[in-house]
């Protein structure tokens, strides 16, 4: 390849390479569920099933059981991690609704806070996480962008991608049902 033709073909590279951890789209199903709303759809006790992917070829099945909280203000989400591998997992969601309509939270392994907003007919949660390196310590920071949006037969679906140097690296899909329809 001549140097004229070089540098704009390594650009679009890099270009395309960028994209891959973008913002993931809204599937066209969830304008059929009638709008996710974070503090109605996430109160009261919820099950899940997902998968976490990672392009080294990695797959962790797992159950989450969630019990949320609204108080007008927070929704406090409980989210209990049984993978399918045998560990377990507890996290905290603290989202706090700002005056502008907007949330930002807190959870034990992110990074600063996580900013939240209403997109469409879905709801997107941005954040950094610190993935655990050897004996607890070091460890990576990745950048999570959720997706949550609920369809036509109520239930809530979390699509996430994980990016590291701008790459995606990974992704969460996660199906979550009101607790009694989970054996449904």
């Amino acid at each position: 390849m001549t140097a004229k033709f070089a540098a704009p073909a390594l650009m679009l590279s890099l270009f395309s390479l960028l994209g891959c951890a973008g913002r993931p789209p809204l599937p066209a199903e969830a304008a059929d569920g009638g709008g996710f709303v974070l503090e109605r759809d996430l109160v009261g006790k919820t099950v899940g099933r997902g998968v976490f992917s990672a392009i080294t070829g990695v797959n962790r099945p797992f159950t989450a059981y969630l019990d949320g909280a609204w108080d007008g203000e927070t929704l406090t989400l409980v989210e209990d991690f049984n993978f399918d591998d045998g560990e377990k997992d507890r996290k905290t969601w603290r989202l706090t609704k700002q005056a502008d309509g907007t949330f930002v939270g807190t959870r034990e392994d992110v990074v600063g806070e996580a900013v939240g907003f209403y997109d469409e007919e879905g709801f997107r949660l941005e954040y950094f996480i610190r993935l655990g390196g050897e004996n607890g310590e070091g460890g990576r920071r990745v950048k999570f962008r959720d997706i949550l949006y609920k369809r036509a037969d109520g239930v809530v679906v979390n699509n996430a991608t994980v990016g590291y140097w701008g790459l995606r690296v990974g992704r969460v899909s996660l199906e979550i049902k009101q607790a009694e329809d989970a054996d449904a």
